[in-house]
């Protein structure tokens, strides 16, 4: 990439992008630098500590540098904003990165997000399709998903509660929801020991433990091991459920093709059909605003490595043939993250992000 360009020409390269936003009747908004890092942390777990920068505070306990702008929106509008709303802000996030010196551990990032309405499909276009506006002239492929096919199938697995749950928690961390899968339909099988562990009498381990060490309490260790005992006895999944829901994540063509493929494989996944019709109709709104959806990529399991809070349609940008790039613009749908940050009051909510150096040097180089 080069020497990074001058703060002052990419706060003015972020001005061009934000006013395609701000043309659309989004309203400026800003977030504090400084976030509390209690509320990433329960929404992400301590991965999140891997990726960002966590400082103390003696009176507000521990700060975290805000990693990007969607969490702090996101809690502004729960807190009273009108409905719909939308806004744009445009702004340093801070990362760590571990793979790359060469990517910055400091950028800006522009973005727009949108809340209420009544027809999500609409939405989730109207912000693909700004989104590419302000990234017009630029030599980029775009790649489209949907998170929410993958649940619906989850959700319509036929096993426990348990097992439908776990696999959720993991759907964005691939290996780890494969090892799962194949957990659950007894390809991997079960640690001996632990079966045998499983099987003794539990009360009579517990009595036996000696004292206490840890944060858990004798009743939250007593209620794991029996869910693990249920987990054990649970007939596992059929190879049939699992070969479909494998080759649904493995879905990768031209959105429309992609659409037709998965409406096949919803004779066995009924669950999805709701979703793969919002898919539908929401191809119909993007060819409405004259995206070219014949030629759009579609990918069942993008997104899934990188965009933890979407839970419906997610898309990106990126460089063609620079895969040692990051994306210059993702994006997607995540009404689940405004239920979590409203207290249960959840409300349809899409967004998308675009970073300023990647579009400045992307213009240069086509220069």
């Amino acid at each position: 990439m080069g020497v990074s360009p001058p703060k002052l020409e990419l706060r003015a390269e972020a001005a061009r992008l934000q006013a395609v936003f701000l043309d659309a009747g989004a309203q400026p908004v800003e977030t504090d630098i400084l976030q509390p890092a209690e509320t990433l942390l329960d929404l992400y777990g301590e991965d999140i500590r891997a990726r960002a920068y966590v400082t103390a505070d003696p009176l507000r306990g521990e700060r975290m540098l805000r990693p990007d702008f969607t969490v702090p929106v996101v809690q502004m509008h729960m807190q009273g904003g009108a409905d719909p709303a939308r806004y744009t802000y445009a702004g340093e996030v801070f990362r760590k990165q571990e793979a790359s010196a060469e990517r910055a551990a400091e950028y800006l990032q522009v973005g727009l997000e949108i809340f209420g309405g009544s027809d999500p499909a609409r939405a989730d276009a109207e912000v693909f399709d700004l989104v590419q506006r302000a990234l017009s002239g630029l030599n980029l492929r775009a790649s489209t998903g949907d998170i929410g096919i993958l649940r619906a199938a989850v959700e319509g697995l036929e096993t426990t509660r348990g097992r439908r749950d776990a696999l959720l928690r993991h759907i964005w961390r691939p290996r780890r929801f494969r090892a799962l899968l194949e957990r659950f339909a007894g390809i991997t099988p079960p640690d001996p020991s632990r079966l045998a562990l499983l099987e003794d009498d539990i009360d009579g381990l517990l009595s036996q433990a000696g004292p206490q060490i840890g944060l858990r309490g004798a009743e939250e260790i007593r209620a794991r091991l029996l869910a693990l005992r249920e987990e054990v006895r649970t007939p596992p999944l059929s190879s049939e459920q699992t070969g479909v829901l494998e080759d649904l994540a493995a879905v990768r063509e031209t959105a429309p093709n992609a659409l037709s493929h998965m409406r096949d494989m919803a004779v066995d996944l009924p669950r999805i059909t709701p979703a793969l019709d919002l898919m539908e109709r929401r191809l119909e709104a993007l060819a409405a605003r004259g995206v070219a959806v014949d030629r759009l990529e579609f990918e069942a399991s993008y997104g899934r490595t990188t965009m933890e809070y979407y839970d419906g349609f997610v898309f990106g940008f990126s460089v063609a043939d620079r895969a040692d790039l990051p994306p210059v613009a993702t994006g997607g749908r995540y009404d689940a993250l405004t239920r979590v940050l409203g207290q249960g009051r959840a409300i349809p909510a899409v967004g998308g992000v675009i970073r300023p150096e990647l579009t400045r040097a992307q213009r240069e180089a086509g220069a």
